[in-house]
């Protein structure tokens, strides 16, 4: 019933401006803006992510949150989690850091220049994974479609928070490279991706990537920190020297924190109203600026919002 309501009132929202302009109406009527609509959104439209599936990564210039995305991959999502149970990330580094790519972090060691008998142990986390590119595709989920169509998928849309391609065909889905996707590094062989190399797309959506490696997750906050950093010098963007690496100080789940101590942090759903009404608000600029609203938009040109929760009484 939530589906249909939702579907329904997106479709509407859609047929709008065509409407008006069949009435004659010259001048279509305002368009809430984005931070219009955040304001007026219900508390019941937004989500705290589950404190097993929010990251909380310090570095020396302030702390990033992502939430893993364990419904789209759920053998890497546990195996982060073990590493990070075990500390595996503390201490560590980012390592590379590609202009209007990627931002990656893990053992500099494992570079192919790295000394391999000086990497650290993964604990009793698994060494090799089998891939996990795509998963089934779930009809009975919530999905919030776009409209305008997409080059490397037959249908995208939003489902649980995140971007996603889809291909009925085949009947998969799988989570795609927009930019703040947290992603598996691995070598060539498919099963070499364990997630003790991550990476976020800091530039340009790489979304021939899609359907290749193992998308995990999204970074909620933080975005800054690995996205200003220095560009390393060396092939693919790592740093040639030890000391332009940024360390990790710390890596937790939320769920090891004392519940005061947990990021208080909430995300819209992207099967709310207010999230299908943000959409059409991006398509359709009207506002003072926007003379020419371009009426369509690709899936990583949606951001999905982000606030702190409001303070309990």
């Amino acid at each position: 019933m939530l589906r249909h309501c939702l579907a329904t009132a997106l479709a509407l929202a859609l047929a709008l401006p065509a409407l008006a302009q069949a009435a004659g109406d010259a001048t279509p009527a305002h368009t809430p803006t984005p931070k219009e609509l955040l304001a007026k959104s219900q508390p019941q439209e937004w989500r705290t992510p589950a404190p097993d599936n929010l990251i909380v990564m310090q570095l020396p210039q302030g702390q990033v949150l992502i939430e893993l995305a364990p419904d789209f991959t759920p053998l890497h999502a546990a195996n982060i989690r073990t590493l990070v149970r075990e500390h595996y990330f503390d201490g560590l580094a980012v390592v590379r850091v590609q202009d209007n790519f990627v931002t990656q972090w893990g053992d500099p060691e494992d570079d192919d220049d790295g000394n391999k008998s000086k990497l650290r142990p993964l604990g009793t986390a698994k060494a090799k994974l089998p891939p996990e590119y795509t998963r089934p595709l779930d009809p009975t989920l919530p999905f919030t479609a776009l409209p305008d169509g997409d080059v490397y998928a037959s249908e995208v849309g939003f489902s649980e928070g995140f971007p996603v391609g889809r291909d009925a065909t085949l009947g998969q889905e799988w989570l795609t490279h927009c930019y703040g996707m947290v992603g598996v590094g691995r070598d060539n062989e498919p099963d070499t991706g364990n997630g003790s190399a991550l990476y976020v797309v800091i530039g340009q959506a790489p979304r021939g990537l899609d359907r290749n490696l193992a998308v995990v997750g999204r970074v909620l906050k933080g975005m800054e920190y690995l996205s200003g950093l220095p560009r390393g010098t060396g092939p693919l963007g790592f740093y040639e020297k030890p000391e332009q690496r940024l360390p990790i100080r710390t890596v937790q789940l939320a769920s090891a924190l004392p519940p005061v101590q947990r990021p208080t942090i909430e995300v819209l759903r992207t099967d709310s109203a207010t999230f299908a009404a943000l959409i059409e608000a991006k398509r359709n600029r009207r506002d003072d600026f926007y003379r020419n609203p371009a009426g369509k938009i690709d899936l990583c040109s949606v951001n999905i919002p982000v606030r702190e929760a409001a303070a309990k009484p």
